[in-house]
């Protein structure tokens, strides 16, 4: 028995095409629940829902009103009737065999968390969406991430997007962490690694993620990353919660601010920020102009998307980075 689990916040953009995707799953549907959790949405998701729940019984509503995705998996986790659990995103999509492979390779490889790749689109394709999804696809966008840049066969990993447990996992390691807004499937899985457990990747399937299409959308949902990517640290009191990658765009923001603060008291450091922005510039320009010609893409709006991916990241890091010590006095 599959328990499939989605939270879910006023995705009525999205819910369809992902609900769509569950039913084409080729996994028997007499062993097979889908619990959406919702944040109590307001924009017409949960109608959407309730008109696939009357259709198809193995599909239900579970109220969240705290509206974080730890409690809403905590919810489903606990209300769930499988033997496997199985987190999705309803920002995605999925190909019939999604669930299948992943449950599959669950137990052929003896792993206590299995998942894909994760490939990125967008709803609407037009020359601004288009390079959002290239940046947010590219190295420079995403760092080494894996599970972003793909594999051609299984690897133990340090983290997999909307994972795949036996249910006998989180009575083993734990539920998900209730005080992280962000990095909760990074820090449940860092969890299982410190273990002693195993996490794989597998090259038979993927999803799609579609990503937000406006430069406002990639800079809110990045400033939050970035910023809980520093509290994630605080309150877990483990460095290794996240990885070096996270924390880049923290060191670039720095490398810029504090020579220029420092460069009150001794000019010449000044040259240190010119320097850091002039390597970026470079680098950014190279691969904006790779990317143009090889992908058709908008040179503008690569330079556009990959700085406001960065700077939104960085800048939300080090605001996480000053709160610490009104945490720490609390």
């Amino acid at each position: 028995m599959l328990s499939v689990i989605c939270p879910i916040y006023n995705e009525y953009k999205y819910i369809d095409i992902c609900i769509q995707s569950i039913l084409l799953q080729d996994y028997p549907k007499d062993d097979l629940e889908v619990l959406f959790i919702d944040g109590m949405s307001l924009d017409g998701t949960r109608s959407i829902v309730q008109k696939y729940i009357d259709r198809y019984p193995f599909i239900k509503l579970i109220d969240n009103p705290q509206r974080i995705v730890p409690i809403a998996m905590n919810l489903g986790i606990k209300n769930a009737v499988g033997d496997v659990i199985l987190r999705l995103d309803a920002h995605a999509q999925y190909p019939s065999n999604y669930f299948s492979t992943l449950v599959n390779n669950l137990f052929v490889l003896k792993a206590d968390n299995v998942g894909a790749a994760c490939r990125t689109d967008v709803l609407n394709k037009n020359p601004k969406t288009l390079a959002i999804k290239e940046v947010l696809s590219h190295g420079l966008g995403v760092g080494n991430s894996v599970f972003r840049l793909g594999v051609n066969r299984v690897l133990e990993v340090d983290t997999v997007p909307f994972g795949c447990w036996r249910r006998d996992v989180f009575d083993k390691y734990g539920y998900y962490d209730v005080r992280l807004i962000r990095n909760q499937d990074i820090e449940l899985n860092k969890r299982i690694i410190r273990g002693g457990g195993r996490i794989c990747i597998v090259p038979d399937t993927f999803c799609t993620y579609l990503a937000r299409e406006t430069y406002k959308g990639i800079a809110r949902n990045n400033y939050s990353n970035g910023k809980w990517n520093i509290l994630t640290v605080y309150y877990t009191k483990q460095l290794d919660s996240l990885s070096i990658r996270h924390f880049i765009p923290l060191i670039f923001c720095l490398s810029l601010i504090l020579p220029i603060i420092c460069s009150v008291v001794y000019f010449p450091l000044i040259y240190v920020c010119l320097f850091s922005f002039l390597i970026y510039a470079i680098t950014l320009g190279w691969v904006c102009l790779s990317l143009a010609i090889k992908k058709q893409n908008s040179f503008a709006y690569l330079i556009m998307s990959f700085f406001i991916l960065h700077f939104s990241y960085g800048w939300g890091s080090l605001v996480g980075l000053l709160k610490l010590p009104f945490l720490i006095k609390k």
